[in-house]
């Protein structure tokens, strides 16, 4: 079989398999028995046998130690597909849909040649599209991955063939393929198991030449029958390393320890078993850890092995496990093992490309145990939906049941699927469950569609809201000097003529940083020439200039901007807006830009603010309560990201304040509101100036820690943290904070939820430790500023705008801001402004793929006029739309609705 050729012993001429299974021809040392048992076993007719067999039999070979050490578990078929389907074929069908409407209208234009290149580009993009599975252990979820493109190849095939006919004038001649088909070379495996390497890439053939032999016959099937493609490899998917070295003790020896397994019996009751510590391993260190490599593909899919993050040093030794920890430092070490696979699959995905090489990857899937949606594990998931380049859910399963044998892993599972972008997904929900201790489990899910959280619940859907015009112009970035040199010291600041020279203090002014804002003052000051030219700065602040051109000048010479090469004596950049914003005000709205807790204070009008601080230039106190509240602070931590050392939650101005909807409020509201703001400032600043040892930042930790306590949550507090609740009156703090989040839900109108949210923990910082009432509340909520939003948005496009600062936007923001009359195009709820609308594309298999993400973004059946709406130029639009959407009917991908004339749907 490995050369092929006549075999004189059997008398038949053999076909070549070669593919390095059949390298090794060595005979196995087999007894009488065992030659029975395998002529028994060829007397039988295999080919109906399912190939993800060989996983139970892998498995069942495997002891109970190493099984536990891999975490090696079989997936039943039925679960596989469940995860393969939403992973992989359907965006293949998508495109596969995309291809057949195109193909359909130039054939109806009379266009079979170039009707038949679609469908043949799509099919040489079939059969070059790469699965990646990096634990894929005998290989099932290739097999299936495999065996559900080749059904879908199929069906391109039927199209090819009568395609062909078409051009060639009803000749029947077989299809020109170029020897393109889905094959076992487009399927990756990283198995850490060396046995099961050899077999998952026997499954996926076993796979392939069924389906060649079923559908093709064996003519179909050349030779070599197997080719060694190298894409299953052996190796270790999370972690690489220069190699290893012993942990030595101080007698520099090597550190042994048990091994965590063997066992003796008890002396003292023998029927009982305990560790044996003579059976010992050599501990070890890893030399220079870092992620593992993965090949370049389109989907990722698989099941990695089911270790919780506390058995992880157990299952995995401590070496092993510190060595991953070190490597992906953005997973908490209490987060289960699967989660290094995730979080690696997820920085795949987000990873950018380039014009000439994008980055291919589309979707990946995994299942996992039900325990993702816990603390450490979410972190996980949170960190990738809440990046820069956000991932969304677009398939989940929470809570979904395992085997029950007695042999099969006792745990739930849940199961992700994640793509790069904004989107809304699918939620199914197990209920019904059957036969489970079966290879055909019956698990039947109920299935509904909105934004899928990192708790895998269906929560609001924050990616739908827009910027408010009534908080345009009033968020900003705080100042960038861009030189060390701009910044003095009280007795240099004198001596460049601050108290000397006359509005000295309009140009050397205070400079606030995050650590001044939450901490202490350090007593810097800038110099801030604004509106000078360099001679003016010279005549009236000789000293300064002379500063400025020795320590300035030298360093922005080399500065790749021309405007600070140019302008060495100003700022790095002028920030005209935001100085037009604090012009006239007396005192600004301020936090920093990352911190433990999210925190508002007020800052003197003349303070210059850093870049790290998030300014709101409003002065007005009721404000200030608005955005302390539970209500804006737990908004800004799900719209915000998460940066540094300890993950802490970042405030942008842009994707937070400036969506974010402030309640229309009463006189008597508003009185009231800005009485809490004025009581809080003043109380916090009066504490931390009557006690040098508080910050604002050791109020709130304290704060936090009072409500931990009254959850039941920690020991009683220290010395240390006793003394900090004393001096700085921490309980009323406390009621103040509750006061304001009572009297911010009664604005808005949602004291419904107040009995939930008042006087709980994580008020100022996302705390891990809340209550499944108090996690619902938060979601409800969160739910509500998205309909305000929208609310506010629709309000807005119509021209009545509630402006936070009429007396400064109006005058600057009138004349841009939409007026009562315009025309507004809106959809079922809400209305996009033009210049957020995506363009109308000139291709029309692009008009067909954004036309499908438009309705799948849609609520209720939309009519071509809806439709329409959403973009932005191109002529005849609404007449193109039409015409696609009666070919999505007329080809299944679409609906029309029945109750409505001219609308149309897409089913689910």
């Amino acid at each position: 079989m490995d050369k092929g050729g006549y075999a004189a012993g059997i008398n038949k001429t053999l076909k070549r398999f070669n593919g390095s299974l059949f390298n090794d021809a060595r005979a196995l040392p087999l007894d009488e028995d065992d030659i029975r048992e395998l002529w028994v076993a060829s007397q039988r007719s295999w080919q109906d046998v399912e190939p993800a067999i060989f996983g139970t039999l892998l498995e069942r070979a495997l002891n109970p130690r190493e099984r536990g050490k891999l975490g090696a578990h079989f997936t039943p078929r039925v679960y596989v597909e469940r995860l393969v389907i939403p992973t992989i074929i359907q965006p293949l069908r998508a495109d596969w849909d995309v291809a057949k409407q195109r193909a359909k209208e130039l054939e109806e234009d009379d266009q079979p040649s170039e009707a038949l290149k679609v469908i043949r580009d799509f099919h040489r993009a079939l059969c070059s599209t790469r699965v990646l599975d990096p634990a894929c252990g005998t290989g099932n979820f290739l097999y299936v991955s495999l065996e559900m493109m080749k059904r879908l190849e199929g069906e391109v095939l039927e199209v090819l063939f009568h395609l062909q006919q078409e051009v060639q004038g009803g000749e029947q001649e077989g299809l020109d393929l170029g020897g393109a088909t889905v094959n076992p070379q487009q399927f990756y495996g990283i198995e850490l198991n060396p046995r099961a390497v050899p077999i998952a890439d026997l499954v996926l053939w076993i796979g392939y030449l069924k389906w060649q032999l079923r559908t093709s016959g064996p003519a179909s099937i050349a030779e070599p029958i197997l080719h060694a493609y190298g894409t299953i490899r052996e190796g270790d998917a999370i972690l690489d390393s220069e190699g290893t070295e012993p942990v030595l003790d101080d007698a520099g020896q090597p550190k042994r320890v048990w091994d965590r397994f063997s066992m003796k019996p008890n002396p003292v009751a023998p029927e009982q078993s305990i560790p044996d510590p003579t059976i010992t391993i050599e501990m070890v260190r890893y030399i220079k850890p870092k992620p593992a490599p993965w090949p370049e593909v389109e989907f990722i899919v698989g099941n990695p092995p089911f270790i919780g993050g506390k058995d992880m040093r157990g299952e995995l030794g401590d070496g092993y496990t510190e060595a991953v920890w070190k490597a992906r430092k953005d997973v908490p070490g209490g987060a289960d093992f699967v989660m290094h696979f995730w979080d690696a699959a997820a920085e795949r995905l987000q990873a950018k490309g380039t014009k000439a090489k994008p980055n291919p990857l589309r979707r990946f899937g995994f299942i996992t145990t039900n325990s993702i949606t816990q603390t450490f594990s979410r972190r996980v998931i949170e960190h990738h939906l809440k990046a820069k380049a956000p991932l969304s859910l677009v398939y989940a399963v929470p809570d979904h049941p395992w085997m029950k044998a007695s042999d099969k892993a006792a745990v739930r599972i849940a199961m992700t699927v994640a793509e790069p972008g904004e989107s809304e997904g699918v939620l199914a929900e197990v209920v019904a469950e059957a036969d489970l201790n079966t290879d055909t489990p019956k698990v039947d899910l109920r299935k509904a569609e909105g934004k899928v959280t990192a708790k895998l619940t269906l929560g609001a859907d924050l990616s739908r809201m827009r910027p408010l015009w009534s908080q345009k112009a009033l968020g900003h970035k705080g100042f960038m000097p861009y030189g060390k040199a701009f910044w003095v010291d009280a007795q240099r600041a004198r001596a460049f003529g601050l108290g000397r020279t006359e509005n000295a203090e309009n140009y050397i002014k205070p400079y606030i940083n995050g650590r001044d804002l939450n901490q202490h003052s350090r007593g810097k000051l800038v110099l801030d020439f604004h509106g000078l030219n360099d001679k003016e700065v010279a005549e009236r602040f000789p000293a300064a200039y002379q500063h400025l051109a020795e320590f300035s000048r030298p360093v922005r010479a080399t500065d790749n901007m021309e405007y600070r090469r140019k302008n060495w004596w100003l700022f790095g950049q002028p920030s005209t807006e935001m100085r037009s914003a604090l012009q006239g005000i007396d005192r600004f709205i301020a936090t920093t830009e990352t911190a433990r807790h999210r925190l508002f204070s007020f800052l003197d009008g003349a303070a210059m603010p850093d870049q790290k601080i998030r300014v709101v230039a409003v002065p007005q106190p009721e404000f200030l309560t608005i955005l302390t509240s539970r209500v804006h602070t737990w908004f800004s931590f799900e719209t915000g990201g998460w940066q540094g050392a300890g993950n802490d939650p970042v405030y942008q101005h842009t994707q937070t304040f400036d969506p974010f909807p402030f309640p229309a409020l009463t006189d008597a509201a508003q009185s009231k509101l800005a009485d809490l703001g004025e009581r809080l400032d003043a109380f916090r600043k009066w504490r931390i100036a009557d006690h040098d040892h508080l910050t604002m930042t050791g109020l709130y930790n304290a704060l936090e820690r009072l409500r931990e306590l009254e959850a039941g949550i920690g020991d009683a507090m220290t010395d240390a943290e006793r003394d900090v609740y004393d001096a700085a009156q921490i309980r009323i703090l406390a009621e103040l904070h509750d006061e304001i989040d009572r009297a911010v839900l009664d604005a808005y109108g949602w004291s419904d939820l107040a009995h939930a949210l008042i006087g709980k923990i994580g008020g100022t910082i996302p705390s891990l430790h809340k209550t499944p009432e108090q996690e619902e509340a938060e979601e409800e909520l969160l739910t509500r500023l998205v309909s305000l939003n929208e609310e506010r948005a629709a309000e807005e496009a119509r021209g009545e705008i509630s402006w936070l600062r009429p007396d400064f936007q109006i005058p600057k923001l009138s004349k841009k801001a939409p007026q009562p009359a315009m025309d507004v195009a809106t959809n079922a709820a809400i209305v996009i402004p033009a210049a957020e609308k995506p363009s109308w594309p000139k291709e029309p298999m692009d008009q067909i793929r954004i036309l499908r993400t438009a309705m799948q973004g849609a609520t209720t059946p939309m009519s071509p006029g809806d439709l329409s709406a959403r973009f932005r130029g191109g002529r005849k639009r609404e007449e193109r739309i039409g015409a696609l959407l009666r070919d999505m009917v007329e080809l299944g991908i679409a609906r029309a609705d029945t109750e409505r004339a001219g609308r149309f749907f897409l089913p689910e």
